[in-house]
């Protein structure tokens, strides 16, 4: 379960001085729930998933993931989320396969469950033909697919998704859409965030 009591974010610019980039939001997710964060780019949509991973720090407000507060539990916050956000978590002289190995290995997970997997993860988002590629030589989708599959690879109950099928061939999309629902199903809490309505009335409770 997500609690998010009127969590705020402002940044200093030397230009505009004071940017409120969340301004008091508030929400509850339940376990078994999609809830869609949709709003034009520069909403602040990535901002309040950073701060629900523990990656920026509330200026003001409250948050728990799980029971757990953001700020004052962090590490056990991170064992419980998966944050998907462009390439972020993407090491770019590893290959996707050495990237996922390292991955687990942070998670304790032992070599049978990283390689079990690791094999579901690619076969799901049809990973085979460039596990042993270095990352910088992937392409755009190829490098989305790999940050998926890092996002899931320690398979956590609670997944913060921004924007997750951007860039990603048709058919890709169509799995990671019903790996979601799959998620929810297996009651997750899930956090979907995209700027494209469609998105959200197709996958999201609210």
């Amino acid at each position: 379960m997500i609690e998010v009591d009127g969590l705020v974010k402002i940044f200093s610019d030397r230009k505009r001085g004071e940017v409120r980039a969340v301004d008091g939001i508030c929400f509850e997710v339940n376990p078994g729930e999609i809830f869609g964060l949709l709003g034009l780019n520069g909403a602040g949509k990535t901002t309040t998933l950073r701060m629900l991973a523990t990656i920026l720090t509330p200026t003001a407000g409250t948050a728990k993931v799980d029971g757990y507060d953001i700020c004052e539990n962090p590490v056990e916050v991170r064992r419980r989320v998966g944050f998907l956000s462009g390439d972020t978590g993407l090491y770019h002289r590893l290959t996707p396969r050495e990237l996922l190995n390292y991955f687990g290995e942070l998670y304790g997970m032992d070599k049978k469950r990283i390689d079990d997997r690791m094999e579901e993860l690619s076969t799901l988002l049809d990973m085979g033909g460039f596990l042993d590629v270095k990352i910088d030589k992937l392409s755009q989708g190829m490098k989305q697919k790999t940050s998926i599959a890092r996002t899931l690879m320690h398979d956590p109950q609670v997944l913060l998704l921004d924007e997750p099928i951007k860039g990603l061939d048709v058919l890709t999309s169509l799995n990671i859409i019903e790996f979601i629902r799959n998620s929810k199903r297996m009651g997750k809490t899930i956090v979907f965030s995209t700027h494209v309505m469609r998105e959200a009335e197709r996958l999201c409770d609210r």
